[in-house]
């Protein structure tokens, strides 16, 4: 399957899909679903509640807010895919972090979460055919193509992988 075309999505969407490598994008999809456990091992409950400045999501906060998007986002491809052409709309995932609780769940247990969330995501995908990859529908405002969807939830993992890495675990 090919990477979305610019005009598949929003441009603010672009710097998480230009992150996604080159591949089938189930499979890598598939590949991220795995890496997030091994990614999370060795993090323990106390560095889940770290923050790298006052203000800031904790690491249990971000994977909250990596299944908020998830969610949102698999629910707008299921929508699209199906030819609904009602207008969907936005969500503030500043005020819907908060509103998840995460920091006062378990972190192996997000994680989890995140594992079976992103295989039923594949496994939804997986049902679609040519043309449903290819509809649109309108979210927030902009349109977007199932493929987008699909690689935008590979890139949003990406750059948020980064964001921890670089962030709150090289201190």
């Amino acid at each position: 399957m090919k990477r979305p075309a610019r005009e598949e999505y929003n441009a603010y969407y672009h710097e998480y899909i230009k992150q996604v490598p080159d591949g089938h994008i189930l499979d890598i999809l598939e590949k991220q679903a795995d890496l997030m456990g091994r990614f999370f091992a060795n993090i323990s409950e106390e560095q889940g509640l770290l923050r790298y400045e006052p203000g800031k999501w904790s690491i249990k906060e971000i994977v909250g807010h990596l299944l908020d998007v998830e969610r949102i986002f698999a629910y707008r491809a299921f929508r699209f895919s199906r030819n609904d052409k009602t207008d969907l709309p936005g969500f503030d995932q500043n005020s819907y972090v908060p509103k998840g609780r995460y920091d006062t769940q378990d972190l192996s247990e997000l994680i989890e979460a995140f594992y079976v969330l992103r295989k039923a995501t594949i496994n939804m995908f997986k049902g679609f055919d040519a043309e449903m990859w290819e509809a649109r529908g309108t979210a927030n405002g902009s349109e977007m193509s199932v493929r987008a969807v699909a690689w935008l939830l590979a890139g949003h993992l990406i750059h948020h992988m980064k964001v921890i890495q670089s962030r709150y675990l090289s201190k």
